[in-house]
């Protein structure tokens, strides 16, 4: 049987978990069987070793025990409720094994026909990581264009992703919900990354991103209770804590709680800069025969105090070369604020065996309020500055709904998994700022300016979206599921106004589009496995500008066209997937005649590397290396040019190695490589290529009878100065300097 799940439901395995008694008894069975050893449900022994190793949290200390007592039970139906819901981990526990492939649910990996990454929580906990980026930057195939300062932005395949102020993140499946600015794993039970246009299995990105989905998988309370703790230390004095509560409750434990909360607060590796971070989650869930439904709540707020911001290249001017990562251009007297809160209430039900209905709520809410520079103009080539303090307020509101119904149906010898799904996703975003006077700096010298005093902005709406549409997908398993495909299409609709200061309507976009999907993957023997994909992106076209001669024209939706094929191979202990990919998609332009046309296109052309697993007893690897050529076309000034912030080559490849001299210690690094990046799209001016490397360390040991483990981590450690990176409306970002973190975990 094929172990994936299909439309809204999270099931990621056919067989029903055994209930309550029935269950326990299987496993003690099997205990008094093989001489009453005991391991935890889900350790997290390897997939084909049974290594154990220091974790860094009490979720995965559940899932480790010492190798010197492990006893190797036989296999036994034994179907816990967190396996059930969560895709194995693979060998080495940095990716899983299995993950959400939008309305089609789990999917084992090697039964997928695209490029898929799930990391687990057991590397964002092992590596000490804070932000989404942090684990993204650890993926060949994501650029992060923007980070450390109030917003985390990046290229997928060469694409944009999340920029502006509307999240493109999926929480468990959906839009909508996950915070717009920046995601804090201190909520995240996975993170799961689809390389490629996700239009039929996600629907329309809210800001019509293309090169690939990212999708946060939340935590949720698991069988068995725990609690742990965490303290950290990092910058020049950023204290924190966090604190993490797992309960199950009623007769048969239907029902599940998880809290998290989170509280830092301090000065950062920046100059003058301070930040504080504050984040509640609340997960609730029940599961009772066939109804299961969870219910998650978030709210999170950051400030900064002079924040990092952006800068931006004046016109015919080379990039200077860049300042310490130290170095704050912005004001002290700056600040920013940003509060946000969401949540969604998803429930499914099987109306009989192999047919279940699903469909979820969700809405979001965020609240930006900033007085610093909006953007920093390198005016020279000697880094001399200029920037205007504005006092800023951003407001957008989100809200999701789906309903669906997926059956698996048995015919001519073929297992169809069947969905069809319909959505609805709305948002609106209100704006307004009040400016400054101008200020002067330098990169490598920077100058405080008095304070100045702004008047309060109003914040009238500015823009107000509607994407709306359903899709059907069946994802067919033939010759022993040895071939798997999987087809689809999603009718979609957009609409959305702009308005201007006054409040009028400026413009209207009101448009659709079909996006279909297909693809195959062929166990072609024993580990090894050939996938195909063709899969269309979607993007709302453009709206003439005031300045052409058909000004106001509505075009239609943009359609990104993308055609790849893959090799997946599974050694049991290292999974690695090689994808070649061409990604097409047009874009609109101002002609010679003054006209504005559909005439242009960016075209990207790739070979990605990925590697995760156990290399040897103890050691293991996760990362890789990417290729891209990425071209623009349309008009004589663009022919043949570079896409902005996309680098030739991408390599990120880390490890980890538990030292065999001391028991509990694991050492660990990570390199980082980007080539050059243009900053304008005629490629006058580019970043060099550059490299990082990071290390860390952690020891676990028992204290007072609790596993506790001691963290290091040290980012940048030779401080290279460097320019990071590039968002596609060509603003760049300083790479942070060398910044030292330290932690302590506890489980209870």
């Amino acid at each position: 049987m094929n172990d994936s799940s299909v439309g809204g439901s999270s099931s990621g395995l056919d067989e029903r978990p055994l209930e309550g008694v029935a269950r326990k008894r299987m496993l003690c069975m099997a205990l008094m069987l093989t001489g009453g050893g005991f391991v935890h449900h889900g350790h997290a022994q390897d997939a084909v070793g049974g290594e154990s190793r220091p974790s860094s949290s009490y979720e995965s200390s559940e899932r480790r025990t010492d190798e010197r007592t492990t006893v190797t039970l036989p296999e036994v139906e034994v179907i816990e409720r967190d396996e059930k819901y969560l895709p194995p981990s693979y060998a080495g526990d940095q990716i899983a094994s299995g993950g959400r492939l939008g309305i089609l649910g789990n999917r084992k990996v090697m039964d997928t026909p695209f490029n898929l990454t799930n990391y687990t929580g057991q590397v964002l906990n092992d590596q000490q990581v804070t932000t989404a980026a942090e684990v993204l930057a650890k993926d060949p195939s994501v650029v992060v264009s923007q980070t450390g300062g109030i917003v985390d932005s990046m290229f997928i395949r060469g694409f944009p992703i999340n920029e502006g102020n509307i999240g493109e993140f999926a929480f468990d499946g959906r839009y909508g919900v996950a915070p717009n600015y920046r995601i804090f794993s201190d909520y995240v039970e996975r993170m799961e990354v689809l390389k490629g246009p996700g239009a039929l299995l996600y629907g329309m990105s809210p800001n019509g991103g293309v090169g690939g989905v990212v999708n946060i998988v939340p935590k949720r309370a698991r069988d068995r209770d725990a609690s742990g703790i965490d303290l950290d230390y990092a910058g020049k004095g950023q204290f924190g804590a966090h604190a993490d509560l797992s309960r199950r409750f009623g007769q048969n434990r239907e029902f599940g709680a998880r809290l998290n909360a989170r509280h830092a607060s301090g000065k950062t590796p920046v100059d003058r800069q301070k930040r504080r971070v504050t984040v509640a989650a609340a997960s609730i869930d029940y599961t009772a025969g066939k109804a299961r439904a969870t219910l998650d709540l978030l709210k999170q707020q950051e400030k900064f105090d002079a924040p990092s911001r952006p800068f931006f290249l004046a016109a015919g001017i080379q990039m200077p070369s860049a300042p310490s990562g130290r170095t704050n251009v912005s004001q002290q007297w700056g600040w920013s604020k940003i509060d946000e809160q969401s949540g969604m209430l998803k429930a499914e039900y099987e109306l009989r065996s192999g047919v279940t209905v699903f469909g979820s709520v969700g809405a979001g809410e965020a609240d930006v309020s900033r007085l610093s520079d909006q953007t920093i103009s390198l005016t020279t080539q000697e880094g001399d500055t200029r920037a205007v303090p504005q006092n800023w307020i951003f407001r957008s509101n989100r809200k999701s709904a789906d309903l669906g119904m997926n059956a698996r149906v048995m015919a001519g010898g073929a297992t169809h998994d069947l969905v069809v799904q319909l959505n609805h996703y709305e948002d609106d975003l209100s704006r307004g700022f009040v400016a400054g006077t101008p200020v002067l700096s330098n990169i490598h010298r920077p100058v405080q300016h008095p304070a100045q005093t702004l008047a309060a902005p109003v914040a009238p709406k500015a823009t107000e979206s509607v994407l709306k549409g359903v899709a059907l997908a069946d994802s067919v398993s033939v010759l022993d599921d040895r071939l798997t495909i999987i087809g689809g299409v999603r009718y979609q609709q957009i609409r959305s106004l702009n308005f201007d200061a006054a409040g009028t309507v400026s413009s209207t976009y009101d448009k659709n589009a079909v996006t279909p999907m297909l693809g195959a993957s062929w166990r072609a023997g024993s580990g090894v496995s050939i996938y195909a994909n063709y899969a269309e992106g979607l993007s709302r076209g453009d709206i003439a500008p005031a300045v052409a001669s058909n000004a106001g024209e509505v075009f239609s939706p943009y359609k990104s066209k993308q055609r790849e094929v893959g090799l997946k191979l599974d050694r049991k202990s290292i999974l690695t997937t090689v994808s070649l990919f061409e990604i097409k998609k047009p874009s609109g332009q101002l002609n010679d005649d003054n006209s504005y046309s559909v005439g242009g296109l960016q075209r990207n052309r790739g070979i990605e590397l990925n590697l995760a697993g156990k290399i040897t007893r103890g050691a293991r690897i996760l990362g890789g290396a990417s290729w891209l050529s990425s071209r623009l076309s349309g008009s004589p000034e663009l022919n043949d040019k570079r896409a902005v912030g996309v680098p030739k080559w991408q390599v990120s490849l880390g490890g980890e190695w538990d030292a065999p001299w001391l028991n509990g210690l694991t050492l660990t690094g990570n390199f980082v490589y980007a080539s050059e990046q243009y900053v304008d799209r005629r490629n006058q001016a580019s970043l060099p290529a550059w490299h990082r490397i990071d290390i860390g360390a952690r020891y676990s040991v028992l204290l007072m009878g609790h596993e506790t483990i001691l963290g290091l981590r040290i980012q940048n450690l030779l401080d290279k100065k460097y320019w990071s990176g590039v968002a596609s409306y060509s603003t760049i970002s300083l790479g942070a300097p060398r910044s030292v973190a330290l932690t302590v975990s506890t489980a209870f």
